[in-house]
């Protein structure tokens, strides 16, 4: 008996997948067929073909072909696969060439209907090519290249020489034209030779000679970067095979518009691109939602289409009008412009006779399940009691349901999909459920309202969508939106999966989101701190930065990894390096007297607001008073001087940000020696010193006056880890120093007339902005990013 203390030993190896036993049966060698089990789409379209096939076991020539159409069959043809399956089991089409010319065929057409009489003469089915016919051909080929043949012997490129034959004989056997050529050359060029059987020699490559001053060409970028939308495909190209629908029992349906769907879709469209961004009216829009817009919006302008702002709300009790009117607003400082603002409630009426129509066709039952009861048979992969229901009887309960007739979570209509299905969301989903709650745009008319896998995809069938683009953790409800097009026989948009924008050091779920801001952890949705598109641009932050960086992180359908928030800032600090005009603050005042400045005297210098700013542009500058008080940060003095500080020390001297040298003569300490009241200093007006220190500082505006006061919050990183998501106690991870709020800064008196949504940079302290809560008598500022992120870079590596 094995113990804990026996490691693996006497531990039984686990069963083989059921899959391999067959797909060693048609033949396939071990390795192969472990290679196909380990991609999860071959093993399901081979196991697909297998089934198609309806066989146990096969030759083993035949078994490579049907493994080749598992593999490369093209997916806009599907409906034509079991018609290939049949030709290659009769022999019809016996050989790779055959095959490839097959599915070259289909590829070209398509979904539309399949000619026999032009495919078999496309693949050569009935053409019989002899081994004679084969030896002539090898012949005429070998002496068209006698010369190379005796000049290279056994180098000769013998791949290059059955191509030419085949060139001749497309359908005759690949392997006996190979056998024959090799037979051919060694009754021509006899035995091997030694020097036949050497390995040739490698050339050195030459270095190339070196240019005076060569410079290096960058690549082109791809067309990809030039424009990330040359991914999708027209409208009118929207008839292949979204995807394939595996049930248990084994069928397949090959979810497609047909030729007269599609063609009453572009009718109505005018073959114009049409997308939608619909967001749940139940939370504010953080900036994974921004790179949604990007790529629905984005789409719709580059092909001069048009975008809906859908409100999904099928949720009477999550959805609130202050949501609605934030969506609208947001998306409009984003930079986009909706077609038109719609509502899933609009079509309430609509999805309420589709309902009815999958009611009578048997695909949808009223169930009396609990929400536990479902789960637990959803686990066990078993029917619902009513799931057989008469049809009649749904009908009749689903109206009683709709006249509010059967009290909530007594009743829910629900799809008649595949309850045995691998993919849960197949599980025979609910459609609609009882709520007595009146709605916020379609009032107290309904007692029944549907769900999102419901309505998501009809209402995207209905607005005549051309892409119904959404993240990746929607790729398995694929087969369910499809399944519900299909059983309706509507118009199928197509639909295409993007990675989760992740942010790291912040949560992004509208349910982490709403707890902070319900919970106090922040101050509301705004807070600068959050990813919230209401907290960025209350940071500062525009929307051109975000959606510059969104263009950087591209659109593709890559894994959602986290990526870090230095990325973003880097975007923000390049912009607003740019637009931002420099200013002077000082977050924690020192004292400076300027002992050999009379007192009285006020020296307006000249400031430039750009690093690049002409001096004879008075409009690139502003006026900074320069007086005997001036105010330095206390962190740039130090009372012990070190060859790495550029502060100011005693006996020191440093430059003062566009004034003066000023020399350290005096210290005087407050009430304790750890306390500093103030420092004396000289200042040398010809500013003949040259040095390596060079502070920020604010003067008096006028003797005894106290400079500007201002209040200035800095924020961190709101979590203290990249990814908090992951972690149980996420709450416990929140950063206590992520806010730091200093009421007693001192600024330049410029700034007095800064408003809300003026942005500058203080120098040396970073990037800032004016906030909502500034009145008349007190600016606020937010530090919007620093001067470089946390590696002391402009940007991240």
């Amino acid at each position: 008996m094995a113990t804990a203390s026996d490691g693996d030993k006497g531990v039984a190896a686990p069963p083989p997948p059921p899959q391999l036993e067959s797909f060693l049966a048609i033949g396939l060698d071990q390795r192969t067929a472990e290679n196909a089990l380990a991609n999860r789409k071959v093993t399901d379209n081979l196991t697909a073909v297998i089934a198609e096939a309806g066989v146990t076991g096969c030759d083993k020539s035949v078994g490579n072909l049907l493994y080749t159409v598992a593999t490369k069959y093209p997916a806009n043809a599907l409906v034509h696969r079991p018609n290939l399956i049949k030709y290659i089991l009769s022999e019809k089409i016996k050989n790779s060439a055959q095959l490839d010319a097959a599915l070259s065929f289909l590829s070209t057409l398509g979904p539309d209907s399949l000619d026999l009489v032009k495919f078999e003469e496309a693949c050569g089915v009935g053409v019989v090519v002899s081994f004679e016919e084969i030896q002539s051909a090898v012949s005429d080929i070998l002496n068209e290249n006698m010369e190379a043949i005796v000049e290279q012997r056994y180098r000769i490129n013998v791949g290059s020489l059955c191509g030419q034959v085949r060139k001749r004989h497309p359908w005759g056997d690949a392997k006996l034209v190979k056998e024959e050529i090799e037979k051919r050359l060694v009754d021509i060029l006899g035995p091997k030779t030694e020097a036949d059987n050497a390995k040739p020699m490698k050339r050195k490559k030459e270095k190339p000679t070196k240019v005076e001053e060569e410079k290096t060409v960058a690549a082109p970028p791809s067309e990809e970067e030039l424009n990330p939308y040359s991914i999708f495909p027209q409208p009118e190209e929207n008839f292949k095979v979204h995807t394939e629908i595996f049930f248990s029992d084994g069928n397949i349906w090959r979810a497609h518009n047909t030729k007269s769907i599609l063609e009453k879709h572009l009718k109505v469209t005018g073959g114009k691109v049409m997308t939608r961004f619909p967001p749940e009216p139940n939370g504010y829009l953080h900036i994974g939602h921004a790179k949604a817009m990007f790529i629905d919006f984005g789409l719709a302008k580059e092909r001069n289409g048009h975008c809906y702002l859908r409100f999904d709300d099928t949720n009477p009790e999550a959805e609130k009008k202050e949501y609605i009117d934030h969506i609208q607003e947001i998306v409009t400082w984003m930079g986009w412009e909706p077609y038109k603002v719609t509502y899933t409630s609009d079509y309430f009426q609509d999805l309420y006779e589709l309902a009815i129509c999958l009611i009578q066709k048997g695909l949808a039952y009223v169930d009396h399940q609990t929400p536990e009861e479902i789960k637990e048979y959803r686990e066990k992969k078993m029917n619902s009691p009513w799931s057989d229901r008469p049809i009649e009887e749904s009908l009749r309960l689903f109206e009683d349901m709709r006249r509010g007739l059967i009290a909530e979570g007594k009743a829910t209509l629900r799809m008649k999909q595949d309850m045995q299905n691998d993919n849960k969301n197949m599980a025979d989903l609910i459609a609609y459920r009882i709520k007595f709650t009146p709605h916020p745009h379609a009032g107290d008319k309904w007692f029944i309202y549907p769900s999102y896998d419901y309505a998501h995809c009809l209402v995207d069938s209905l607005e005549n969508i051309t892409h119904s683009l959404c993240t990746l953790e929607f790729d398995i409800r694929r087969p369910s939106y499809y399944w519900l097009l299909v059983a309706l026989g509507q118009y199928q948009p197509h639909v295409w999966e993007y990675s989760r924008l992740n942010i790291s050091n912040n949560v992004m779920s509208k349910r982490k989101l709403n707890r902070l801001v319900t919970d106090k952890w922040v101050d509301g949705w705004d807070d600068p701190r959050l990813l919230t598109l209401a907290g960025l641009r209350r940071r500062g932050v525009s929307s051109t930065a975000i959606n510059s960086f969104i263009r950087g992180m591209g659109i593709t359908r890559s894994d959602n990894s986290l990526i870090r928030i230095e990325r973003l800032e880097y975007h923000i600090r390049e912009e607003l390096n740019k637009v931002a005009p420099r200013a002077l603050v000082v977050l924690h005042p020192l004292k400076v007297v300027i002992t050999n400045l009379d007192h009285g005297t006020i020296i307006n210098l000249d400031a430039k607001m750009w690093p690049n700013a002409s001096d004879d542009d008075a409009s690139a500058h502003y006026k900074v008073p320069f007086s005997r008080t001036v105010y330095i940060e206390q962190s740039d003095f130090r009372l012990k001087d070190s060859k790495d500080f550029y502060g100011l020390a005693p006996g020191k001297s440093v430059m003062l940000r566009h004034a003066f040298p000023i020399k350290c003569t005096e210290v005087i300490y407050g009430d304790n020696p750890d306390s500093i009241a103030e420092i004396r200093a000289e200042y040398d007006p010809s500013k003949a010193t040259k040095l390596k220190g060079v502070l920020h500082w604010v003067a008096e505006p006028s003797p005894g006056v106290e400079p500007l006061m201002v209040e200035v919050r800095l924020f961190e990183k709101l979590f203290l880890s990249e990814n908090p998501a992951e972690l149980e106690d996420w709450l416990g991870d929140l950063n206590p120093q992520s806010k730091e709020v200093i009421k007693g800064a001192y600024a330049v008196p410029s700034l007095a007339n800064a408003v809300l949504g003026d942005k500058f940079q203080f120098e040396r302290l970073g990037y800032f902005a004016v906030d909502s809560d500034s009145t008349p008598e007190r600016l606020v500022f937010n530090r919007t990013v620093t001067l470089k992120d946390s590696y002391g870079k402009a940007g991240p590596k």
